[in-house]
């Protein structure tokens, strides 16, 4: 029976149930990293990261973790073809100008890709679109337009059909609603997607 890890995050809950113990992994954006410290105390993953925040990177080198200062944006042209198991793009790929370029680097990579985003088009934003007439803000969208990092706004259906497009391989998929999972409907439903690919034809 799988463990449970009810005490956090919910989209780190699925992370940490998808990636096998003692994997290498390397978290793009990784921010304070939350989630590369539980993936190596709870799964023994040898963890790296890389982080463009300062900010953000002190609060990693506090954790111990082994984290580059860098812009992934520039490329991972530093590392080898499939030197990683898993790599992580949780919550950062709608902030990055060349979504294309950094993902297929990410597949060139890593054995394995997991995405996580903010689904654009759930149900509850498009009530306050249509309603209060205002760019939405919620729990999966907490920012205010003139604050948000955001610079991609895409739904589940649009990152599915990039995957067909491009021949990405879609090994896993969950959806996260409001409180729990999302099985009817999700690009409607879901707050969050997360996606396990790897390169490869579907």
């Amino acid at each position: 029976m799988a463990r449970r890890y009810d005490d956090i995050n919910p989209d780190y809950r699925i992370i940490l149930e998808w990636i096998k113990s003692g994997s290498n992994v390397l978290d793009l954006g990784c921010g304070s990293g939350e989630l590369l410290y539980l993936l190596i105390k709870e799964k023994g993953a040898r963890g790296h990261g890389i982080e463009i925040s300062d900010e953000e990177i002190y609060k990693c080198v506090a954790k111990g973790l082994d984290i580059l200062h860098g812009d992934i944006e520039n490329g991972l042209a530093d590392y080898k073809d499939q030197s990683f198991d898993y790599v992580i793009l949780n919550q950062s790929m709608q902030q990055i100008i060349q979504v294309d370029r950094v993902l297929q680097d990410a597949l060139r990579v890593g054995k394995k890709v997991i995405v996580g985003f903010p689904n654009f088009v759930y149900y509850r934003s498009r009530l306050q679109i249509l309603f209060n007439g205002r760019t939405p803000v919620n729990a999966a969208l907490p920012y205010q337009w003139y604050e948000t990092p955001n610079l991609h706004f895409l739904s589940i259906s649009d990152f599915i059909e990039y995957c067909r497009k491009k021949k990405i391989r879609v090994e896993r998929k969950a959806f996260l609603g409001k409180n729990q999972r999302a099985y009817l409907f999700p690009n409607v439903f879901a707050q969050t997607g997360i996606f396990l690919i790897s390169a490869g034809k579907n």
